[in-house]
């Protein structure tokens, strides 16, 4: 047994190389999820303002034919050909513009016609600002939600003509010249304040520099925000400080016609920073080499603690996501290259969603974290007096340890039911139980006994936890709705779904009156429920409850109990009937200080003295806990308080419209309970590709009853 190792690095004290890394790493996460959000709300802000002109034009034509001819000629262009161009560019471009498609030629026209109206016709700041805006376009494209994005990695492979030269020409601009925009922008934008300030002078600024936008500025700040911008200083600061000014000069009357987009270039650059050329960047640099050394798993430095995590379920993962920044080396090992959303797995069995819906890759998580290496394999073994973790033909040393290897089904030592009785923990499990459920139908179809038909059509699931009741609901709305009008022979509404729970009422977590809603709710899809049933028998053709009641059935699913994963077995630590590891309230293994479990693993009762429940939201409070007693440990800090499981809240669906909520001091069903399921487990999801195709299959589905991912694969035992 070992002691927790510290840094011994001597350069720089505990609080640099812990606390800064953590704000550094912080900043950089915010700043990852909102620019793809505030992106597109600048192309759709920029976008509806000129596709607004071009609108108000078409809509009175012979004015704008007018204005071409005698308030704005373009001295080297016919004013009809003008009127035309100005327009096709005002009404297509900004569409473009919005869905991120040719955006850069998109900006680039607008930008041209601005450009244009701006020196043959009229100054005015708005054309500064939006050409501003449209040149950080130009140069750097669309953000995350464009359809250019979407489609880069593959035109950059394509066979198309002059493909890969432009998407190297679009690489070239967005690594090397939008940063240098950012460059000009700061001097244009310290130009304008020292003029504002009298500190320089030139002809006809208007022209070129937003002057008319900074009048009443006191001289003082104008130069002291001229010099950050020039040396590139706390530039999200000082864009933030900028935005603050320009607000209060509206709202004090000084700009009553000041519009959003000095706002929006601002934000620009406060996400964006200040570019290369700047303090800024000099600092970023140094952090990179000095404090996070995070471009790539070889230059982390050796003598930091390396910490494995098994598993990357929902503890497993935000642990890492935590632990990530701190000056640690991370390996995440997981049997699957991808993140399964269990609470949705159900909706895989009973044809709901596709496997892609529910899972997200590992990798793709922790790609931009240079400390972290995921590895894909399946662990046999730990030996804790080499601090080895074994998995495959391959091992690995380690610091810390973390134990984040779930559960699996647990029949209660009856596993001979297994092939009888399929569970639901696995994308495999879900793929299987989907085959599962919908062969029933089909063999079905095509039987000619009675009796088999009616056996074939009887689906019982045992255990009535959230589980159970989900998968009884989604089966019952799917046998009436979802699978209507598909078969000839056989009438799928005829189905008998039968719900087996050993006590004395379904979802006994929750409170008695939710109970009773929800048993309501099945039983009006035609649900039927067997309270203080306990399953004695699982063959192929029946199941067998109590001592003589038989039920004819080909098709059982199990959703009675689990059992933790063999973790307590690598370790011969203390565990519990259910195979849980006995931990102290640090959640490390009792007697080891250098080895945790959590989650599902854990045999925790940080629950006010109470067992921790097997839910997610108790798994990723635990792993956030071990990376902050880690954290503690590096900052060698001995006062990390007990884990304390923080109840928020439990959660089932019953149907297409009703559901169970419990928080406590609110308790809700029907409707607004299914809402408020939805929105959560939606929120909940990895990655916004799996929020939007789930969003899109549950639209779907809703409004028109039917269920897309009727597949069956596998082989067929038999019909």
């Amino acid at each position: 047994m070992t002691t927790n190792p510290v840094l011994t690095e001597e350069r720089y004290s505990p609080f640099v190389r812990v606390t800064m890394r953590i704000w550094v790493k912080s900043y950089r996460s915010i700043i990852a999820l909102i620019s793809p959000i505030f992106d597109f709300l600048v192309r759709l802000l920029v976008a509806q303002a000129i596709f607004r002109s071009g609108i108000v034009k078409i809509g009175d034509w012979d004015t704008a034919m007018d204005l071409a001819r005698f308030e704005y000629p373009v001295s080297w262009m016919a004013p009809e050909t003008a009127a035309i161009v100005g327009v096709l560019i005002e009404v297509i471009a900004p569409l473009l513009l919005i869905f991120g498609l040719f955006t850069r030629g998109a900006a680039l026209a607008i930008l041209l016609l601005l450009a244009v109206s701006q020196i043959e016709y009229v100054a005015i700041d708005l054309n500064l600002w939006l050409i501003a805006i449209l040149g950080w376009y130009v140069l750097r494209g669309a953000g995350g939600f464009s359809v250019d994005r979407a489609v880069a990695g593959g035109l950059g492979g394509s066979a198309l003509p002059l493909a890969q030269p432009f998407m190297r020409l679009c690489r070239l601009l967005t690594e090397y010249v939008a940063p240098a925009w950012l460059l000009l922008l700061r001097i244009w934008l310290a130009v304008t304040l020292l003029i504002v300030a009298g500190v320089y002078e030139m002809a006809r600024p208007e022209l070129l520099l937003p002057i008319q936008s900074f009048i009443g500025v006191g001289p003082g700040l104008a130069i002291l925000l001229a010099v950050a911008l020039i040396i590139g200083l706390f530039i999200p600061v000082t864009a933030l400080a900028m935005i603050f000014l320009t607000s209060a000069l509206a709202a004090m009357g000084l700009h009553p016609d000041l519009t959003l987009f000095p706002m929006l270039l601002l934000g620009l650059m406060l996400i964006f920073g200040a570019g290369y050329l700047s303090v800024d960047g000099l600092v970023s640099r140094w952090f990179e080499s000095n404090i996070l050394f995070d471009r790539k798993y070889d230059d982390v430095p050796a003598h930091w603690p390396h910490i494995v995590v098994v598993g990357a379920g929902f503890g497993g993962l935000a642990c890492v996501a935590k632990l990530k920044n701190l000056p640690v080396r991370i390996t995440l090992i997981d049997r699957h290259n991808y993140h399964l959303f269990q609470p949705l797995l159900y909706q895989i069995a009973t044809a709901a969603l596709s496997p892609a819906d529910v899972a997200t890759p590992i990798r793709g998580l922790f790609r931009n974290d240079g400390n972290v290496r995921v590895v894909m394999g399946d662990v046999s073994g730990i030996d804790a007096a080499t601090q080895t973790v074994n998995y495959g033909q391959n091992s690995l040393q380690y610091d810390q340890l973390v134990l984040a290897t779930g559960a699996s089904h647990s029949y209660f030592g009856k596993d001979e039911w297994a092939p009888y009785a399929p569970g639901l923990k696995t994308i495999e499990d879900g793929v299987s139980v989907r085959g599962h459920v919908l062969r029933a139908f089909e063999r079905a179809e095509a039987s000619n006994d009675p009796e088999r038909i009616k056996r074939l059509l009887t689906f019982v699931i045992v255990g009535a936890g959230p589980t159970g009741v989900e998968l009884a609901g989604a089966i019952a709305e799917l046998a009436h709705h979802g699978l209507k009008d598909e078969f000839s022979q056989i009438d799928p509404a005829q189905a008998q779904i039968i719900l087996v729970q050993s006590g004395k009422r379904i979802l006994p977590a929750f409170p008695e009156e939710l109970s009773a809603h929800a048993m309501a709710s099945l039983e009006q899809l035609g649900v039927e429920i067997k309270l203080g049933g306990r399953v004695t028998n699982i063959a192929a053709d029946h199941v067998q409850i109590g001592d003589d009641q038989i039920i004819a059935t080909e098709t059982v699913l199990w959703a009675a109990g689990v059992v933790a994963s063999p973790a307590g077995k690598w370790l011969e630590a203390e565990s519990d009937r259910a195979g849980r590891v006995a931990v102290d309230e640090h959640l490390r293994v009792k007697g080891y200080e250098n080895v945790f479990a959590i989650g599902d693993t854990a045999g925790s009762n940080g629950w006010k003295g109470d067992p921790v429940p097997g839910l997610a939201p108790a798994a990723k409070q635990a792993g956030v806990y071990v990376a902050q007693y880690i954290q503690k440990q590096l900052l060698d800090d001995s006062s990390a308080p007990p884990f304390a499981y923080k109840h928020q809240g439990s959660l089932a669906t019953i149907g297409r419209k009703s559901a169970v909520a419990d928080f406590g001091f609110v308790k809700l069903h029907g409707a607004i309970a299914w809402w408020l399921w939805g929105a959560v487990h939606v929120g909940f999801l990895s990655g916004m590709r799996n929020r939007i195709s789930v969003l899109i299959n549950w639209i779907w589905s809703y409004f028109t009853m039917q269920v897309g991912i009727r597949l069956i694969t596998g082989k067929d035992s038999g019909a």
